[in-house]
């Protein structure tokens, strides 16, 4: 009986490891390429892309932006992955908070999602030290980007991590391709002899990883078969492969630009990203990627470049907080409905192109089935044009591209915005005293203060003669190195008896500095985004006899990108004192003393277990203008659900933290009043990221983007480093929140859901062109601040009525849209006088407020 019974284990052991294996099997998708598309399951695929970093926002966040990015008409989400932020130290590794790469890939998969994988793992991406670790630059032998053990060491942990997690989508997982190396194509060449053998070993070393699905190289003209070479720019569309048996790719399709601290706002109209898109796939591509699509926030230090800001909202479809950016998120997902009506047409017929004009053409896919797509274009910057295609006139604008999905009728048009606008306001709130602190009387929080020793504080960590560079003393455990060394005055110097002074000049490799002069702050100075170097001068107090030196250098991010980019240093290269009587004292060669760090960083007093460490001054009114100062107080979050930002505008420089937290560095440093920000961006023609900037004279970063989530109900402990001297009492948290919105629609426009297209094109019906409005969750339209039928002018915000007015379009709106929480309103007669200004193309221009 026993052994029956044995033999019956077995047997059903078996027939359950025989299913479980069957099943796993027919959960796997076979994934490979053609020289048209990818190939999922036997079927060619036109897939829409999204760069969304994941410790580039929380994991409270990551499965709003994926359904936000998938309601937008995205298949694939992407990813780098970061190195540095995942193995500290060498073999010790970190997959937790917002770096718990299993648990966003787990949320891309669960909405039915693909993924695209960038291992790297180098990954440039404006992230401290392109993603590597500082520690491996001082590994003896190592050279990055070089064939080398820790690189390959660091790809096969990723691959392997994912395969035991069967995230590949040869095991039924997302991940539809990975990427190795990163733009090496466009430095290869510098790096001479070694360029090549590397670019060649790293793919060789990916596909031996044997993933199951193809593997990516951005910008590497060269990559050997069967890997994929693809494209990264503002314009992909004239790209081709290296081969003719490899698909066409977008891997970085940049819809705007990041910021340094102290440059302009850049932004990339929707309708010029749009016109991009269209382009590149109306010439053959089948996969683009948004780079960024949510660029998130540089929590911490994690910002590169150097001067990278914080924020790395990228003026992406969605924004830094999460938001969908209005009108850009909502004009491409309407491009990606159009572009997904020609799929079929398009990845199964060669196109015809047919030249309509010296710079108008179409090109047109037909498939056996008898399927037909077109996409017309005009390249001319300055002119609209009306083209004759298949004996239809149709009429394009400048710099447009209309989508033709049944080569009949327009369904899209790159330049024709027609969806709503929104006006996003951050509305501020004084910090208030949380309900657990012993203030809790005041509704203003007291504040506990400390403030540090300029130059050395406890022991010196070593004297040398000369300088030292910044970052090979520090390696990135801090942004701040002391410089500290003195120098004697005798008594009969003139400066001392009469009003001339002597001046401090310094020379520094970057990339910023603050100079104390006997314990008392001189100045600051910095490098900029385009040059990290900078000089330094000013008049300085001395006294007879010792006077003490003490220069506080900083880093801001370290470089990201650029042949050789870890040998890059920074810190003091000069220091002079002139205007004496013996004329100009060299201090370069002096003894210096060295301190690494802060001593509040050393005791990590912006930590819950660190908070003790100091006797903080406990005072309703804090010190204002001082620098070298450690600001704590206990609040309460800001009230709502909104997403909160850290309003830093009357503070000088900093690092920010809440319930220990890395909120990141503050600096609202401003941008020159000189430079070129105009009122109107004009669409029309190649984009560059100082096409379009706005915020000249205004401070690159205001706000600080902290989560939600890292809020308590109550007793939450915002900790504040002032370098320079600042405010705090100013300090306020401000709510990011739509306030009004603007839609505009003209007779011409293409205004229908694209989604009931077959619908559309079956009816004998004239399209009506519809306006649409909608608030956000939770809030109705409440006013009707502006709305005219004619020839309205300006933009949302500033919209003003035309020559051309229909009286009644106030009371039409207001009829249709007052308190509901959206409305459609179609330009037709039953609604507007549609005899009005014969001959003129009309336009219906409104403005909502949302409460």
């Amino acid at each position: 009986m026993a052994k029956r019974n044995f033999s019956f284990a077995i047997l059903l052991f078996f027939f359950f490891f025989l299913f479980f294996f069957l099943f796993s099997f027919s959960l796997a998708t076979n994934v490979s390429y053609d020289h048209r598309s990818l190939i999922i399951d036997g079927q060619r695929k036109l897939l829409l892309s999204a760069s969304i970093h994941y410790p580039r926002s929380v994991p409270g966040m990551w499965p709003g932006l994926i359904k936000t990015a998938k309601e937008g008409g995205i298949d694939v989400i992407e990813t780098y992955v970061f190195w540095n932020g995942h193995e500290l130290s060498p073999g010790n590794y970190y997959f937790g908070g917002r770096y718990n790469l299993v648990k966003f890939v787990k949320i891309v998969q669960q909405a039915g999602m693909h993924l695209i994988l960038r291992i790297g793992p180098f990954v440039a991406a404006e992230w401290n030290f392109g993603g590597v670790p500082v520690w491996l630059h001082y590994v003896p032998g190592t050279v990055f980007r070089t064939d080398n053990e820790p690189f390959k060491n660091f790809t096969t942990y990723i691959v392997n991590m994912m395969k035991r997690e069967k995230f590949f989508a040869s095991q039924g997982g997302p991940i539809i391709l990975a990427q190795i190396e990163n733009e090496y194509g466009d430095i290869e060449r510098i790096y001479g002899d070694g360029g090549k053998p590397y670019a060649m070993w790293a793919a060789k070393m990916a596909v031996a990883q044997d993933i199951g699905v193809p593997w990516i190289m951005c910008q590497q003209y060269d990559a050997p078969d069967p890997v994929i070479n693809t494209c990264n720019s503002f314009y992909c569309d004239q790209f081709t492969p290296n081969s003719p048996n490899k698909p066409k790719f977008w891997t970085e399709n940049w819809p705007g630009w990041f910021k340094t601290f102290g440059s302009r706002d850049p932004h990339r109209p929707p309708e010029d990203v749009a016109f991009a898109v269209a382009r590149f796939f109306q010439k053959g591509g089948s996969l683009n990627n948004y780079y960024m699509y949510h660029g998130g926030t540089n929590f911490g230090r994690t910002s590169g470049g150097p001067f990278i800001t914080t924020s790395y909202d990228y003026d992406a479809p969605i924004d830094e907080y999460g938001i969908a950016r209005l009108p850009k998120w909502g004009h491409l997902k309407q491009l990606h409905e159009a572009i997904k009506l020609c799929e079929h047409p398009m990845l199964h017929g060669e196109p015809t192109l047919l030249s309509l004009g010296s710079l108008q053409e179409a090109d047109v896919y037909t498939d056996s089935s008898g399927g037909c797509a077109a996409f017309i274009s005009n390249m001319d910057e300055e002119n609209e044009k009306t083209v004759y295609f298949q004996n239809v006139s149709y009429h394009l604008p400048p710099w447009s591209v209309s989508i033709l999905p049944d080569c009949k009728n327009v369904a899209f048009n790159t330049a024709k915005v027609g969806h709503q606008t929104s006006i996003m306001e951050m509305v501020p709130e004084y910090l208030q005293a949380s309900m657990t602190s012993p203030d809790k009387e005041s509704k203003a929080p007291k504040w506990g203060v400390y403030v540090e020793k300029a130059g050395i504080w406890g022991e010196a960590d070593f004297v040398k003669n000369g300088f030292v560079d910044h970052i090979n003393t520090t390696k990135d455990t801090t942004d701040y190195l002391w410089y500290t060394t003195s120098f004697y005055v005798n008594e009969n110097e003139e400066i001392l008896s009469n009003r001339n002074q002597a001046t401090l000049v310094i020379s520094s490799k970057g990339h910023a500095l603050h100079a104390f002069v006997n314990q008392k702050l001189q100045g600051s100075a910095s490098g900029n985004g385009l040059n990290s170097t900078f000089d330094f001068e000013s008049p300085i107090l001395l006294k007879a006899g010792k006077n003490e030196i003490s220069l506080l250098s900083m880093t801001v991010g370290l470089q990201n990108a650029g042949p050789f980019y870890e040998w890059v240093g920074a810190g003091l290269t000069s220091v002079k004192v002139k205007g004496l009587k013996n004329g100009t004292v060299d201090l370069s060669s002096n003894a210096w003393t060295y301190k690494i760090g802060l001593e509040g960083e050393h005791l990590k007093i912006y930590q819950a277990n660190g908070l003790n460490s100091v006797k903080w001054q406990s005072t309703s009114e804090p010190p204002k203008n001082q620098p070298l100062t450690w600001y704590k107080a206990v609040v309460d979050p800001p009230s709502g659900d909104e997403p909160v930002g850290l309003d830093m505008i009357e503070m000088g420089k900093g690092l920010a933290w809440l319930n220990g937290e890395e909120i990141g560095r503050y600096w609202p440093r401003r941008s020159s009043l000189h430079e070129e920000c105009p009122s109107e961006c004009n669409y029309r023609g190649k984009f560059m990221p100082n096409k379009c900037s706005t915020g000249c004279g205004e401070p690159t970063q205001r706000w600080y983007h902290v989560p939600r989530s890292w809020f308590k109900p109550s007793g939450n402990i915002l900790v504040i480093f002032e370098e320079k001297g600042g405010d705090p009492t100013k300090i306020k948290f401000s709510r990011r929140r739509t306030t009004s919105v603007c839609a505009h629609v003209s007779e011409d426009y293409p205004s229908f859901d694209l989604e009931s297209w077959p619908k559309y094109t079956a009816s004998t019906k004239k399209n009506i062109a519809t306006l649409h409005l909608k608030c956000p969750e939770g809030t109705l339209i409440s006013t009707i601040k502006f709305a005219s039928f004619g020839t309205p002018t300006g933009k949302c915000g500033s919209y003003s009525k035309g020559d051309c007015h229909d009286p009644k379009s106030i009371a039409m709106v207001e009829k249709v849209c007052l308190n509901k929480k959206g409305c459609d309103i179609a330009l037709s007669k039953d609604n507007f006088n549609m005899g009005l200004c014969p001959g003129l193309m009309k336009k219906l221009d409104v403005e909502a407020v949302c409460s």
